[in-house]
């Protein structure tokens, strides 16, 4: 492994081994594996899991970490290509990547969808602008339209809570104040589909997803032997449904109009997951990425139930992203 960028980058047997070397770290810690390496981290949002998470994974591992917020302590940094640089940003990615990259081992990036123009991030042109610099092991810690550190931490939480692999796997829209990015549910729905369940994404309309993120997923379920297909329907959706994997993001039909977009949502209050979404699907798991808002997107009632999976999810980003630190930086795994 030389970049972790997208688990459509890896077979599923890939991805399987994967899970369980991050089974096997857990429960039996290599705390010299990566003695002397060095992670560099650049985040230009916000975070609480992923940054916490791999800073301890390089830990435990015997490596050490570096964190960059551009604009925070550091240079702002500007990521647009061709603009004259008289604004706020004292440095371009195209000088500011290269050097972070030549202080580290592996270079982790995160850098959220602009939310203006949907070609544009949907081609994840300003996260592939800056890979196009580091000439290092690259994981990608949050993109436009991708996501995929989370998305392996929830097989593996699906994996431990027992989850069939040919169930069904329901990720619905929910209500948030503001437009959210893509790289989430676009992430969660191939995740679902590469391990061969019955995924339905339930949206109201004017959020469906992007049709090339429903196709890609098409194909990653036709290969793997489940399904995809879209409804608003909810009680069908979760009818015997195993999970219902929450998340919010923006109107698609939208995309960029944020007066279009508020206007939809105002209508869209009702859309926060609450204790009768499961009369048919008593057995159904509950899962969320992380941060989520309560009493607005998924109530209290059902946090805190026992059909709750969000905390083992947010645990598992550890063990999930030490095998991938494992797989990138490890000598073993370079010299086999």
């Amino acid at each position: 492994m030389k970049r972790f960028m997208d688990l459509a980058d890896f077979s599923r047997d890939e991805v399987v081994a994967l899970l369980k070397l991050a089974q096997r770290l857990e429960t039996h810690p290599e705390p010299r594996a990566l003695a002397g390496k060095i992670l560099g981290l650049v985040f230009f949002n916000p975070s609480l899991r992923t940054l916490a998470s791999f800073q301890v994974a390089m830990a435990r591992l015997g490596g050490t970490s570096f964190v960059i917020n551009p604009g925070q302590g550091t240079w702002q940094l500007e990521t647009r290509d061709g603009v004259v640089m008289d604004g706020a940003a004292a440095e371009h990615v195209r000088e500011g990547i290269p050097v972070l990259a030549s202080y580290c081992d592996a270079l982790g990036i995160r850098a959220f969808a602009e939310g203006k123009d949907l070609a544009r991030d949907l081609a994840e042109t300003a996260f592939n602008g800056m890979a196009s610099l580091v000439d290092k092991p690259l994981i990608n810690l949050e993109s436009a339209i991708n996501h995929p550190c989370q998305v392996l931490a929830d097989w593996k939480t699906m994996d431990e809570v027992k989850v069939p692999e040919g169930g069904r796997f329901v990720l619905s829209w929910a209500y948030h104040p503001r437009a959210l990015p893509l790289a989430v549910p676009a992430a969660a729905v191939h995740m679902a589909a590469m391990r061969g369940m019955e995924v339905i994404v339930l949206r109201p309309e004017g959020f469906a997803l992007p049709g090339a993120i429903m196709e890609r997923a098409r194909r990653a379920a036709a290969a793997a032997g489940g399904s995809v297909r879209e409804t608003t329907d909810r009680d069908e959706a979760l009818r015997g449904a195993q999970v219902l994997y929450v998340k919010e993001w923006g109107a698609t039909a939208s995309y960029g109009d944020a007066a279009e977009d508020a206007r939809l949502r105002s209508q869209l209050t009702g859309w926060c997951v609450r204790g009768d979404w499961f009369s048919a699907a008593p057995d159904c798991h509950v899962m969320h990425c992380l941060p989520v808002r309560r009493n607005t997107a998924i109530a209290d009632e059902v946090l805190d139930s026992a059909r709750s999976v969000v905390q083992r999810e947010a645990y598992n980003r550890l063990p999930a992203q030490m095998a991938v630190l494992h797989q990138l930086l490890s000598s073993r795994h370079k010299e086999s």
